[in-house]
Order: structure tokens, then C-alpha cells, then sequence
């Protein structure tokens, strides 16, 4: 529940080496061969330039909100890439070979031909996969401001977080949760995985204790998020008498149409259901005086935007409305102006990536075999609990075949599955009884899956985006992680 306290300490580079591979030079990493082993590489201390940059975080632009330093410290950063290191023009490293920096010169990027890679979507440089700088100042640790027990809402809600074991309120928790409780519309920007459910859940919660007639809509882009989503409302309110309807898309309808006939608080669910329950009369928008958009970023990407404003068209204008995303993008202030009304701002988000997430790519040489590179690296004994990431539903359901086939307890999840089967792979990963789970980009945003040891991306995903919500599945709290990325 509560950050990583992101010290900035120093770890060592890592390589992926293969049976027929080199081996890693100074500060960069090894090509992988056909064998595809796990070997740590020499981490390089040469004293290059630093990279220059204070980390500072927006508390607002709202008259009503502050501004200041970077809600995590707001200490300086600054990084020192090692001999070889990314615009290195020394020892082999990161584009070092002896035609050209960057990742284009032959030689560079692992000895191999290409430069930058482009999937099937935007152009993503090979760089972006890899954080292995060293920190030479450690960032602040963050000081939340209040405790769960300061917040204005009811005894009975303060006991039962005090029993799901929360004590200190995360960053976007501690900046959020007061605003809401008076009232305003909100913009909460945060990485992945910093707590950003309850930051709406405990507000809303309280505004059912205080009147039983208060409706919360809650709008999310994935079925296995909303009922994460229900899932974790549950955990808040037993005894409460608070009651929810999950309405996703590949779950009965006709249940949810049941369920929406008895009292209810809470409706979770994804646009596109949520539509046509509208359309049946099932839902009556005007009764609904909360708005929570939750991976707002998520659903404008999987173009539900239509949905979303035939939605919030529906709604009373006097309402409150929480907007939740891990990055604003043009079109996403858009939806923000059209959707709330003078919302303050409240921004956690420090960089992409999180910094307990070390990142490195696998070099398949040409003519060796991704499904057996990967197979051996998930012999080794780190990697534990494994979600691989692939493209295609086909290849995913393809892949997760495979690695059955050759012994490991592997599950899929994607598209073409029904919504108990998907619920099951995401059970049987979630409690460890299957060592890998391969997905499409549908995993990628929202789930909380503990103890997660590796993210590797088969498949290069299509944006960078969605490359930081897959990597976004391991290295949560204040948990480390590893996530790999193939390359060629």
C-alpha cells in the first residue's frame, strides 16, 4: 500500500548471456544467445557528466491548491550513466561501438544491426527499456501529512482501515483524500500502483455513511479491474450494509440486471456495458451525484471516449467528479475540461518508470528462438511469479501452450477468453499455483497482482505507455522488480 521509499541506492547492471553470446562489457550488457542464461554484468563507475534534473511535482493550478516541491522530498536527482553507458561512445556500451553514439551506429546497440525499434505502433528507442543509472543522491523520504485517523470521516470507516492493516496514507492518498471530502472535483495524477483506489474509495465511502441515498458511478476500462475495484470496497465495509452492482462486459447481463433491481451504492463497471445497461433503462443516471473515471488514460486509448461522454451526458451537472490517469496527455485535458468543473489538481507522479523496477533487454540473435530463450530464463529460480506480455490474443494463447508443453504451469488471459476463465488465470497466478501468466495489454493497467518477480515483454507493445503500465505489474509498493524486454 505504501511507496517504496525510492533511496536511490546502488544496484548492479545485470546481462543476459547466451550459449553462443558475448560476454558483457563494462556498464552495458551481453547478447543472448540460444541459451538465454541469467548472468550479472560489471556495473561502470566512470564519472560522466551528470544528468541534470530536479524531480518536482504539481500540488495544483487551481487558486484553491497548493504548489510547491515534489510531493515525494523534492530532493535533486542526479544520475550518472557508467563507462559505456548510454550515449556511450566508450568500452561497448549503450550504442558504443566505433561508428556513432546512440542506438543507430553498427556496432552499437548490442553489436546488432538495428537502432530503435518499431513495432506495430509508435517508434520506442531502445533506451527506454533500460534503467540502470546510479542515484548519487538519495531522493526524501516521503512525509505524509496526515494519518489515516486525521481524515474527517467515520469512526466506523477509520476501524476498518485500521483492520486491512493501512497506517500511513500513500502520497496520492494523503494529497487527494481531503479535497474530496469537501466536496470538488479532482484530477489525481500517480504511477501505477501507488494506491490510487483507495485515494476514491475511502471518500465515497464516507459520503454513503453520511446518506444512504448517495449513488457512486464508477467508470473503469477492464472487466478484471472493476471487480479488483468491488473487491477491494468490500474489504472497507463489512457490516456497513453497502451495496454494489460489478457491470463488465463477458460476465451475465442478466444477472447484473437482477442484481441492479435490489438497493445498491455503487455501481463499477466499463463503459461499454455500462451503455447498454443505460440504454435498457436498467440505469438511471440522474440518481447518481458521484463520478470516479478511474485509468482515464486507459479508456481513451481502448476508444471508448464515445461511451464515456454519452455516460457523463447523463449525469447531473451538479455533481462531484474524481478523474484518475498515470499521464495527461492533449486529449485527455480535453475530456477533463468537458467532464469536470474547476477540479483541483494534485500530481504524485515523478517519472515514468518506477524506480524499484530495473529494466533490461534480451538480445535474441537471429535464428535463435524467442519461446526458448524465455523458457530458460523461466528455469531459473528468481523468476518466480512471471508475467510475460504478448501482442496478439493468438500468440498469447500460442505461447502460454508452449510453455505447458515444456513443463511449467503457465496460464493466459486475453480477449478470446470468456470471464470465468480469464478470473481463473488471474486466481490461479494471483495465489501462485501457476508460475506464469501470459497476457495481452488487457493486464497491463489497474491489477494489483502481489509479489510479482518479472515482467518480460515477448512482444515490444506498441506504445511507450503501454510499455510502463506492463512493467507497472511488478516492483508494487515497496517491493523490487525486474522487467525484460526482447529485442531482434
Amino acid at each position: 500500500m505504501n511507496p517504496s521509499n525510492n533511496n536511490g541506492s546502488r544496484s548492479n547492471s545485470s546481462g543476459y548471456k547466451g550459449g553462443s553470446g558475448s560476454g558483457a562489457s563494462r556498464g552495458g550488457f551481453a547478447r543472448t544467445g540460444g541459451a538465454g542464461r541469467y548472468v550479472p554484468s560489471r556495473t561502470g563507475t566512470s564519472s560522466a557528466r551528470p544528468g541534470a534534473g530536479r524531480s518536482t511535482s504539481t500540488f495544483g493550478t487551481s487558486p484553491s491548491t497548493r504548489s510547491g516541491g515534489s510531493s515525494f522530498g523534492g530532493a535533486r536527482r542526479t544520475s550518472y550513466a557508467g563507462r559505456g553507458g548510454f550515449g556511450g561512445a566508450s568500452r561497448g556500451g549503450f550504442g558504443g561501438g566505433s561508428r556513432g553514439g546512440g542506438s543507430r551506429g553498427r556496432g552499437g546497440f548490442g553489436g546488432g544491426r538495428g537502432g530503435g525499434m518499431r513495432g506495430m505502433g509508435e517508434h520506442i528507442n531502445p533506451a527506454k527499456f533500460i534503467n540502470k543509472t546510479v542515484l548519487t543522491e538519495e531522493i526524501e523520504h516521503f512525509v505524509p501529512e496526515h494519518n489515516f485517523s486525521d481524515f474527517k470521516i467515520q469512526e466506523s470507516l477509520k476501524k476498518a482501515i485500521e483492520i486491512k492493516g493501512y497506517r500511513l496514507p500513500t502520497p496520492i492518498q494523503d494529497r487527494t483524500i481531503p479535497h474530496i471530502l469537501q466536496g470538488g472535483d479532482i484530477v489525481g495524477v500517480a504511477n501505477t500502483g501507488t494506491g490510487k483506489t483507495a485515494a476514491f474509495l475511502i471518500p465515497a465511502i464516507n459520503k454513503v455513511l453520511l446518506n444512504r441515498r448517495e449513488q457512486v458511478l464508477v467508470i473503469v476500462p477492464t472487466r478484471e479491474l472493476a471487480i479488483q475495484i468491488e473487491e477491494e470496497l468490500k474489504g472497507f465495509t463489512p457490516g456497513m450494509k453497502i451495496f454494489s452492482v460489478c457491470c463488465v462486459g463477458g460476465a451475465s447481463i442478466s444477472r447484473q440486471i437482477s442484481q441492479l433491481r435490489y438497493q445498491y451504492n455503487f455501481i463499477i463497471g466499463t463503459p461499454g456495458r455500462l451503455k447498454d445497461l443505460i440504454e435498457r433503462r436498467m440505469i438511471r443516471l440522474s440518481e447518481f451525484s458521484t463520478l470516479v473515471l478511474d485509468e482515464a488514460d486507459r479508456m481513451l486509448d481502448m476508444g471508448f471516449v464515445n461511451d464515456m461522454r454519452f455516460v457523463v451526458a447523463g449525469m447531473p451537472k451538479a455533481r462531484q467528479t474524481m478523474f484518475f490517469s498515470a499521464t495527461v496527455s492533449h486529449d485527455i485535458e480535453k475530456l477533463i475540461g468537458e467532464f469536470l468543473r474547476e477540479p483541483v489538481r494534485i500530481s504524485v507522479k515523478t517519472q515514468d518508470t518506477a524506480k524499484n523496477v530495473e529494466q533490461d533487454v534480451v538480445r535474441i540473435d537471429r535464428g535463435s528462438d524467442k519461446a526458448t530463450v524465455l523458457a530458460n530464463l523461466l528455469s531459473q529460480k528468481e523468476f518466480n511469479k512471471v508475467l510475460v506480455f504478448g501482442r496478439t490474443k493468438h500468440g498469447v494463447e500460442k505461447l502460454a501452450t508452449l510453455l505447458t508443453q515444456k513443463g511449467f504451469k503457465a496460464e493466459s488471459i486475453h480477449g478470446n477468453k470468456n470471464h470465468a476463465k480469464r478470473q481463473q488465470a488471474l486466481r490461479l497466478f494471483k495465489s501462485g499455483n501457476v508460475q506464469v501468466l501470459v497476457a495481452t495489454d488487457v493486464a497491463a493497467r489497474g491489477l494489483d497482482i502481489a509479489d510479482v518477480s518479472h515482467v518480460i515483454n515477448f512482444d515490444i507493445p506498441a506504445t511507450y505507455d503501454d510499455y510502463v503500465h506492463r512493467i507497472g505489474r511488478t516492483g508494487r509498493g515497496n517491493k523490487k522488480g525486474k522487467a525484460l524486454t526482447f529485442l531482434g
